[in-house]
C-alpha cells in the first residue's frame, strides 16, 4: 500500500509530503505535517536566516524516538528545482553539494526529508570561504544558572556597544544564547575565529566571576559561561534563528530583542508558541544585513593579546 502523502502548495512550487501524520515529538504528539506548518509560519524568517548558505540538515527519519542523522549532502532524486553549493574539505580530499535555500519551498522539502534542525555556514555561496557572520555562542556549563547567561548576554551587549557593532541575539533553543553580527565578507575563517576569541577574552576581563574562554572543556569552571569563539571556525554550525531544536519540546532558536534579555525564558519559545509571536512581531533579525562590521578592531585587539603571549588554541 502506497504511503499516505499531501501536496502543499509553496510559493511556485508543489511539495509533496509523505507521512504527514507521523508523530515527530512524541511528548506532545506533535506530527511531521505540525513542524512543516510551523516553518512555512515563519517563512521569511528562516529564509533570511537561511539564504544563500550552505546548510547541514539534522534529520530524525524516525521521529525523536529514533536515529539522529547529520546530512551534508543532497541526495540523489532531489528536485530540480532544489539549489546546492558545493563545498570541499580538504582535511578528507573531499567535497559535499550542501543545501542552499533561497525560497521556502526548499525549507519545506528539508522537512519533507525528516530535517527537524538546520545548521547553515557563516558564510554564502558567492564565497564560502569568507564568512559574514560572527556569531557569538553563550554556552553555559552544567553548573551555570541561567541568570548568569543573561547578565553576561549584557556584557556582551556593552562590548558590542563600545566596538560600534550591531549584535543581534536569539535563544539557542538549548540553555544559551546566541548574539549574531553581521561583517563584512573580507577575512577567512582563521581571522574571523581569531576576533571572536580577542572579543571572549574582552568578556573575560570585564566580567571574570561569570565568564571563562579556557579551552578544554575538562579544565573548565563548571559554574561559568564558556562564550565558544570555536563556533567560528571553517564547517563549525549552530542551530540557526527560527530552526526547532531535537528536544521533546520541540524548542525553537527564536530571536529576541535586548531589552527580553534580562527576562526571556527560552523554554516558552516552541513549534506552538512562537507562530503568534511571528504573527505578531514580524523577524526581530530583518534588519541584520543593514550595517555589516568590519573586524579590524578585534584583529587588532587579537594581536595586542599575542604580542602578550596570549596564544590561540588549535582547533
Amino acid at each position: 500500500m502506497a504511503s499516505p502523502s499531501i501536496e502543499l502548495e509553496v510559493g511556485e512550487r508543489t511539495v509533496r509530503i509523505s507521512n504527514p501524520d507521523r508523530v515527530y515529538f512524541p511528548e506532545s504528539g506533535a506530527t511531521k505535517l505540525d513542524l512543516v506548518n510551523y516553518y512555512l509560519s515563519v517563512g521569511d524568517g528562516i529564509v533570511r536566516a537561511l539564504r544563500e548558505r550552505p546548510c547541514m540538515l539534522h534529520r530524525f527519519p524516525s521521529g525523536l524516538s529514533g536515529e539522529k542523522v547529520h546530512q551534508k549532502r543532497v541526495p540523489n532524486g532531489a528536485p530540480p528545482w532544489l539549489e546546492t553549493v558545493r563545498v570541499s574539505f580538504p582535511r578528507y580530499n573531499r567535497t559535499a553539494d550542501e543545501l542552499c535555500v533561497t525560497e521556502l519551498a526548499h525549507v519545506a522539502w528539508a522537512v519533507q526529508m525528516s530535517t527537524v534542525e538546520f545548521h547553515p555556514w557563516n558564510s554564502r555561496r558567492a564565497d564560502v570561504e569568507s564568512p559574514d557572520e560572527w556569531r557569538i555562542d553563550l554556552d553555559p556549563m552544567p553548573d551555570c544558572p541561567f541568570d548568569r547567561v543573561r547578565r553576561v548576554a549584557g556584557v556582551v551587549h556593552e562590548v558590542l556597544d563600545d566596538l560600534g557593532a550591531t549584535g543581534w541575539p536569539k535563544t539557542s533553543g538549548g540553555h544559551g544564547l546566541h548574539i549574531y553580527v553581521r561583517i563584512r565578507p573580507d577575512h577567512g575563517f582563521k581571522d574571523v575565529r581569531r576576533a571572536a576569541l580577542a572579543f571572549a577574552r574582552e568578556v573575560e576581563r570585564r566580567a571574570p566571576d561569570d565568564v571563562t574562554t579556557t579551552w578544554w572543556r575538562k579544565d573548565r569552571d563548571p559554574a561559568k559561561l564558556f562564550v565558544d569563539y570555536n563556533q567560528n571556525a571553517r564547517d563549525h554550525t549552530i542551530a540557526s534563528a527560527y530552526s526547532v531544536r531535537g528536544n521533546q519540546e520541540a524548542t525553537v532558536s527564536t530571536p529576541i530583542s535586548w531589552d527580553e534579555v534580562a527576562a526571556v525564558e527560552p523554554r516558552e519559545f516552541t513549534i506552538f508558541t512562537v507562530p503568534k509571536r511571528f504573527a505578531e512581531l514580524g523577524d526581530l533579525h530583518a534588519g541584520i544585513d543593514d550595517a555589516p562590521f568590519s573586524l579590524d578592531a578585534l584583529l587588532e585587539w587579537a594581536e595586542r593579546d599575542e604580542r602578550e603571549g596570549l596564544k590561540e588554541p588549535e582547533e
